[in-house]
């Protein structure tokens, strides 16, 4: 393991997890996910710097997709100028937690600032420095919308694979949970996932993905536990 000083990351928790507690299939004992990453980074070897006035910032992606492109601009250049302080420029990699939130910073960066979705890190950053201590025996994947957009589907079932012996990957367009609109239009996320249920094999209870709010959708729809995968990592390496 890699344990030297200067294994540093930059940890950017989407707002979204900052403000969402657990599913209701996780008990006293489960971490949330931000305490989740915090500990497993830090079981991989990293020093760990957050964000200042972590609490003010956000991607803008919220803003953006109801049509308030001034509040997008704004909440998006003060998070790029906070990450290229406390990354000294952009020396350190910076790790998001949600697929949606990284494919839209990527999308409006401009700084040299090497932001990392959340598979690719755990892939180049997280388990070379871990030892996998058992596999999983079935999970079930969904590759978010932004998942397909940043071109990561076949990292995210490698990703699955070292952790899993049998991975199902759903197919489907979209889950139809949009960011919120799964919360005020139901029905576009219970479209989207008709035929979820069909696709997970009946011995399989764990689900995983990349974007909180599309685990509400898949978790709803489905009836099994679907988390952030940074969960199954942590499981498989402890």
């Amino acid at each position: 393991m890699n344990t030297t000083a200067d294994l540093k990351v930059v940890y950017f928790p989407s707002c979204i997890n900052r403000s969402m507690g657990k599913n209701k299939f996780q008990d006293a004992d489960d971490l949330q996910l931000t305490e989740l990453t915090h500990r497993l980074l830090v079981r991989a070897g990293f020093s760990i710097i957050y964000p200042e006035s972590l609490d003010a910032h956000c991607c803008g992606m919220p803003f953006s997709s109801k049509g308030f492109a001034e509040a997008n601009h704004t909440q998006s250049k003060a998070l790029e100028a906070d990450l290229l302080k406390v990354s000294e420029n952009g020396k350190y990699p910076i790790l998001y937690d949600m697929s949606p939130c990284f494919y839209h910073s990527k999308e409006e960066f401009t700084a040299p600032l090497k932001i990392v979705d959340p598979i690719q890190f755990m892939l180049d950053f997280v388990l070379p420095n871990l030892t996998i201590k058992k596999k999983k025996s079935t999970v079930t994947v969904f590759p978010v919308c932004s998942v397909k957009k940043i071109g990561k589907m076949e990292q995210l079932v490698l990703l699955s694979k070292w952790c899993a012996e049998k991975v199902t990957v759903i197919e489907s367009n979209c889950c139809g949970f949009a960011g919120d609109r799964g919360f005020l239009v139901p029905e576009l996320n219970d479209y989207g996932l008709r035929n979820l249920k069909d696709q997970i094999p009946a011995n399989c209870n764990e689900g995983y993905s990349t974007s909180r709010t599309c685990e509400i959708g898949l978790e709803k729809s489905s009836g099994i536990n679907f988390r952030s995968i940074f969960y199954l990592i942590d499981e498989v390496t402890r």
